[in-house]
């Protein structure tokens, strides 16, 4: 017994002492912004003192590329698979959903004894079981969908003091987004409860619009600008009022990343912390003033819409000096580089990923050679009716990355060391190359089959999450997405597919504008003047009843009482179903679908 003992604590020793060396990881990644946005890659306006020092003291990925579109990048970071492999493809349309029996990179660290949180923007799923609480991760502050402002997130949320999701429950944070995150972030990793190393994702939601930011912070924007009068003179002053505010937002950025490195520092966690800074898609801005010498921008297949920064540090790694490795590398290498690293099993099989380390370490001159696949699901215009939409996935949407070539949409074949901005399609000039490129997309395509086009399901009546809010973000292959088309009432409709986790009776309570705006179904509402500018007018609809169905059972209805919502109960089998809803004016016509639905299974 004496011995059994004492090897137990010999063991656990060793476990501590292994646990206290692994280095902690801290993931940062801004929204929208390009690899040109960054005054060490030239930028002639903005300046990002901070970031240029965190690259100076980085491993720089120079060829280093993403989905040209947010939610596909998030989903290749976090699980190191292809989009159209994990399920999240689009940023709504009911295609955001990560496929919920692959683990994530959370998953893997929290099993291997590291604390994890998510702070800011997670862009993967609303409802159960898709949240970032569901996915991995111990702490949990985000907004959800696609942007604050975005139709599920806190009614008129506009940066400044918002309400956010805090380990499951809506809470007020005061002070400017990407302040708030960065904060909360910090306070967390120096929590004196915890002895354990800690993985923390800080994926930001600037400089993504509406471009809201502190005013202090264009100002030095303003003035650089003006030194630089010909870079601009050709855009309309709104546009350069946008791009003021973009790049303010970006200086914002780099501010935060100055004071989290005294975080770290006055903590004496900056040695054993590894710290990774991208971003999650090409720049929304850039080919107006600067775009590093590339073309194209967000959700473009050329190289300005996927091709990113992406800087490591990490001072006690052994990883040798800074410099530039020009190897060709993917968002999906992060999840085996960062697992490999810190000693974490990595238990998902069949990674399209693959570990830098080697490359890192300097044990191998180059990466094996590699041909990458960029593809994800467009924007479903129009949206209105079912149909075979853009959002659906497709194989010529594609670009397929080896070497030095770029093999867009199965059909134009651009060289980008005699055509950077690639202008010139070189197809016909080398039929071999063609010919390799079209054989990987092809195979690559095969292997997607028979369940690409597949939607993943929200679940409703779980305990996880009774009651829920869903909302048009969900709406297969129909683009709802912000606050603003609400106000706008657009003339949209679509289906969502649920999971019917527990037999029972269900409620439906179908709305035109959410619980916590406290406006009626065919009400309007002003314009709201809000920190930094001005959300639109809200537009009345002459909403006079409602049509819900799911599974078998179809009725209409009128309002409530506070004529607030239209509630209507069934119930319901365990298992997947459909629900499509209808917004009637008073002789029964369609108008829209119902922008949210919030459903509970009664218990009484």
């Amino acid at each position: 017994m004496r011995l059994r003992f004492i090897i137990y604590v010999l063991l656990l020793s060793i476990n501590t002492g292994y646990a206290a060396s692994q280095p902690n990881v801290i993931l940062i990644m801004s929204d929208d912004q390009g690899y040109g946005e960054l005054s060490c890659h030239g930028n002639p306006i903005l300046k990002t003192p901070h970031l240029d020092q965190l690259a100076a003291e980085s491993i720089r990925l120079t060829d280093f590329h993403v989905a040209p579109m947010c939610t596909p990048t998030r989903g290749q970071l976090m699980t190191g698979l292809d989009a159209f492999r994990n399920g999240a493809m689009n940023v709504s349309s009911g295609r955001t959903l990560l496929r919920p029996e692959l683990k994530t990179i959370a998953d893997l660290f929290q099993a291997a004894g590291y604390r994890t949180g998510i702070f800011g923007k997670w862009h993967l799923g609303d409802n159960y079981p898709f949240r970032p609480e569901d996915r991995g991760f111990q702490e949990t502050l985000w907004f959800p969908s696609s942007h604050i402002s975005a139709v599920p997130d806190f009614w008129n949320n506009d940066y400044f003091e918002d309400i956010y999701m805090h380990n499951g429950n809506r809470e007020k944070y005061q002070g400017y987004c990407t302040d708030v995150f960065f904060r909360e972030m910090a306070n967390w990793i120096r929590s004196p409860k915890s002895s354990k190393p800690f993985f923390a994702y800080l994926p930001l939601n600037a400089p993504h619009g509406p471009h809201f930011v502190p005013d202090q912070f264009r100002r030095p924007i303003e003035a650089a600008m003006e030194k630089n009068k010909a870079l601009v003179a050709h855009l309309s002053p709104a546009k350069r009022k946008s791009l003021i505010s973009y790049l303010a937002m970006c200086a914002n950025i780099d501010q935060n990343i100055g004071e989290l490195d005294q975080v770290l520092r006055n903590s004496n966690l900056l040695e054993n912390t590894i710290v990774i800074f991208l971003t999650d898609n090409g720049s929304t801005m850039g080919p107006d003033y600067f775009n590093a010498g590339m073309r194209g921008k967000k959700v473009t297949l050329w190289e300005g819409g996927h091709r990113v920064p992406c800087f490591l540090r990490w001072p006690a790694g052994n990883l040798g000096p800074s410099r530039n490795l020009n190897d060709l590398t993917h968002v999906q290498d992060l999840l085996p580089t960062l697992t490999e690293l810190c000693g974490v099993p990595q238990t998902i099989p069949d990674l399209d990923g693959i570990s830098l380390v080697p490359r890192l370490k300097g044990s191998v001159k180059s990466l094996p050679d590699r041909k990458l696949v960029i593809d994800y699901s467009r924007m479903p215009f129009p949206g209105n009716k079912k149909s075979m939409y853009l959002s659906q996935p497709r194989k010529e949407g594609a670009a397929v990355l080896w070497k030095r070539w770029r093999w867009l949409e199965n059909r134009e074949l651009y060289d980008l060391t005699t055509d950077p901005l690639q202008q010139k399609n070189v197809a016909a000039e080398h039929p071999e190359i063609v010919k390799k490129m079209q054989t990987h997309l092809n195979q690559w395509w095969d292997g997607l089959q028979p369940t690409v086009a597949v939607p993943q399901r929200v679940v409703i009546g779980h305990p996880s999450e009774n009651p829920a809010m869903l909302t048009a973000c969900e709406w297969l292959d129909v683009f709802v997405d912000q606050q603003g088309q609400v106000r706008r009432g657009v003339r949209r409709n679509g289906t969502w597919h649920l999971i019917v986790d527990q037999p029972g009776t269900y409620q439906f309570e179908l709305r035109r504008w959410p619980r916590e705006s406290g406006l009626q179904l065919s009400e309007g509402t002003p314009a709201l003047k809000v920190t930094d500018g001005q959300l639109a007018e809200g537009v009345a609809l002459p909403i006079a009843k409602a049509k819900i169905e799911i599974g078998t059972y179809s009725k209409t209805a009128e309002p409530d009482s506070e004529a607030t919502s239209i509630t209507f109960s069934t119930t319901l089998e365990r298992g997947p179903v459909e629900l499509t809803t209808w917004m009637l004016n008073d002789q029964g016509k369609e108008i829209c679908g119902a922008y949210y639905v919030y459903v509970e299974r009664r218990t009484d």
